[in-house]
């Protein structure tokens, strides 16, 4: 009789049973859960310096002071005039020291739609649905690209909110943080 050659079957199981452990044991040795997670935290670390980078960049442009979105009043005023994007009433654009805004590329609304601290009120803690701060102009002028999105983490971000906050500190510095962040820290620059 002939004897053939090649593989039984049961070495053939022995080997795919083998080479199905060792991808088990690399899949969780590069957890790529945790490689994705800080991926996005990396993205939203650029983005924030980015935005600081931009609004003290326009700040040196105009002598100094903050645009006009990031200038500060004693109180922030609410009026009715024209609609703006979500057809509600909305601030003046001067923002309090101290108190914590959502970044977007339309103002606050009064009306309770949309909600400025929806998904950034715990962690940032933006202070009222009616705390956005529009730094549309930023995007016009040439200092940003497009409104950063924060990636989805948590929340997913989309519209007009990007997912970052900022507060004009009583010192005038600027704080600019992420509201989404995974698995460490929170993520924000003062400047």
């Amino acid at each position: 009789m002939k004897k053939r050659s090649g593989f039984t079957l049961i070495e053939l199981l022995i080997v795919i049973g083998l080479i199905a452990i060792l991808a088990g044991v690399v899949f969780v040795a590069l957890d790529p859960f945790t490689r994705f997670r800080d991926a996005r935290n990396a993205r939203r670390n650029a983005d924030v310096a980015s935005i600081a980078s931009a609004v003290r960049v326009n700040q040196v442009d105009i002598g100094g002071r903050y645009m006009y979105g990031l200038r500060t009043a004693n109180s922030p005023t609410t009026f009715t005039g024209p609609a703006n994007a979500w057809g509600g009433t909305f601030q003046n654009n001067n923002i309090v020291l101290g108190e914590t805004y959502m970044i977007a590329v339309a103002t606050g609304t009064t009306d309770g739609s949309p909600l400025c601290n929806t998904g950034c009120a715990g962690v940032a803690g933006v202070t009222s649905i009616s705390h956005c701060v529009n730094i549309a102009p930023l995007v016009t002028g040439g200092y940003l690209g497009s409104l950063p999105r924060s990636p989805a983490g948590a929340q997913g971000w989309g519209g007009s909110y990007s997912g970052y906050y900022l507060r004009v500190n009583g010192n005038s510095s600027l704080t600019v943080g992420a509201c989404d962040v995974e698995g460490g820290a929170a993520i924000q620059v003062t400047r």
